[in-house]
């Protein structure tokens, strides 16, 4: 189960998670999480440069390590980049220092102050020990609005309504490099794109 647009109630639950950037100008940010992957991310850069639009990556640490080239053509080319944990663990499930230590790992290989949990699923007590820990990412970033790219039961159109229809200035939305969205977001993403170009909306990095 999941919600395309994040309701009030999982905000208050989570108020240190940075949800929305407050403010009424024309902006969305766009984040790409489970990558870099060696056929999905060139897509999705080539796709942003195409509308002078930029991103931030969340990246998943062994994933750096396979495709440093990659990783290295999401920073060159003026995007943004965050923690994604080492292997994507969900915090729910995992004990706090075994998690503390995956995002440690993903940190020698990614350098950034910002940090989304894998699933969005993390525990009160992982985020008060990541506040302890300086050397770890501190802007802990949920999302606004989830494209939903990684439903296999939908169409790539779909994705790209839900996030058209659920986005307003300052929306963080959720898209994924992953093989698993492939097939929905080589639809979804160009028309996403086409549509905050046409209606003057800026497409910016998180701030750090």
């Amino acid at each position: 189960m999941y919600l395309v647009k994040t309701p009030f109630w999982l905000k208050w639950i989570y108020p240190s998670g940075i949800w929305k950037i407050p403010g009424s100008r024309k902006v969305v940010y766009l984040t790409f999480d489970d990558g870099p992957h060696p056929e999905v991310t060139p897509f999705v850069l080539a796709q942003l440069k195409k509308y002078n639009a930029k991103g931030t990556f969340f990246c998943i640490g062994k994933n750096v390590l396979s495709y440093a080239q990659i990783y290295e053509s999401i920073i060159t080319e003026g995007h943004a980049v965050g923690n994604h944990t080492y292997d994507h663990l969900n915090g729910w499930k995992t004990e706090d220092t075994n998690y503390i230590d995956n995002i440690k790992s993903a940190a020698s290989l990614i350098v950034s102050n910002l940090f989304r949990p894998p699933y969005g699923r993390i525990k009160s007590s992982q985020i008060r020990a990541i506040k302890k820990h300086a050397e770890l990412p501190q802007q802990i970033i949920m999302w606004d609005v989830l494209s939903a790219d990684f439903d296999i039961s939908l169409h790539g159109d779909q994705c790209a309504n839900y996030v058209i229809q659920h986005s307003r200035p300052g929306s963080i939305i959720v898209f994924h490099d992953s093989a698993k969205a492939w097939d929905r977001l080589q639809i979804a993403l160009p028309k996403v794109l086409q549509y905050f170009h046409e209606n003057g909306y800026e497409m910016a990095l998180l701030p750090a």
